[in-house]
């Protein structure tokens, strides 16, 4: 029942036919039908969002239960997701699944675009499971948490330089600059190609951290820092993402912003 955070393509050839690997596609229904890997299904569970409050977060995570189980999904399968490459909308697909309770969660390395397998077309139907998944609120980092969170996490900022520094950003943030006491490593520096990491070594050196170091990353709205989420993971961290991220720290002015 071991799955890794990230699976490449061979692994999945090796396994997609064992009756607990259930590949999930999150593309969208019509991408899916137009052309999907065999024995994929459509999943569309949706993006964590801006939690302003724990009740929100926790309201979120039941709702994320639900999603999963329209879907047919049990919580007792090893669950792959894939999207068309990048790997961007099937990380924050992964943080929704996690926030839903499903407890074995992987991406596909480099997504539909790296599959050298066959592929289908045409429409595939889904039962709904009757499981009771736990969510899981804590899956996903809330902007109190980073406030008082524990000392010894790494908190990681993988936006562009220029962000971190305050010179560069979004106009429609209020504040530039970062969360203090953050370190900065560009998302881009963590990947050998668009949704594929680099080895572990190399990750582990660029974030210059331990492999046992928990790991909290944010970017401006939670997209890279999501897909952080895979190489770190790959590398052996234990890593969670603040997915309201700088658009959000920005708009709390009782937080502390550095430049």
């Amino acid at each position: 029942m071991t799955l890794p955070p990230v699976v490449h393509a061979a692994w999945l050839a090796e396994h997609a036919g064992e009756e607990d690997v259930l590949i999930a596609d999150v593309r969208g229904p019509n991408a899916h039908t137009r052309g999907h890997i065999a024995g994929s299904i459509p999943l569309m569970i949706g993006t964590p969002g801006q939690f302003s409050t724990p009740e929100l977060r926790e309201a979120f995570a039941a709702e994320a239960a639900l999603r999963l189980r329209r879907h047919g999904v049990t919580g007792g399968e090893r669950l792959v997701l894939y999207d068309g490459g990048d790997c961007t909308n099937a990380a924050a697909a992964m943080q929704v699944a996690e926030l839903g309770g499903h407890p074995r969660v992987a991406v596909l390395a480099g997504g539909l675009a790296g599959w050298p397998g066959e592929t289908e077309a045409g429409v595939v139907e889904i039962e709904k499971s009757r499981a009771e998944l736990v969510p899981r609120p804590e899956a996903v980092v809330g902007w109190w948490e980073v406030s008082d969170g524990p000392s010894d996490a790494l908190i990681l900022d993988v936006r562009r330089e220029d962000e971190f520094a305050g010179k560069g950003g979004y106009p429609c943030d209020p504040r530039q600059g970062h969360i203090p006491g953050a370190r900065n490593v560009e998302v881009s520096t963590l990947f050998a190609a668009p949704g594929v990491p680099k080895p572990a070594d190399e990750v582990r050196t660029a974030v210059g951290a331990p492999e046992e170091t928990g790991v909290i990353t944010y970017c401006h709205s939670g997209s890279r820092s999501g897909l952080a989420l895979i190489a770190l993971r790959a590398a052996g961290y234990d890593a969670r993402n603040y997915f309201g991220s700088w658009h959000e720290w920005s708009r709390h002015d009782e937080l502390p912003a550095e430049r």
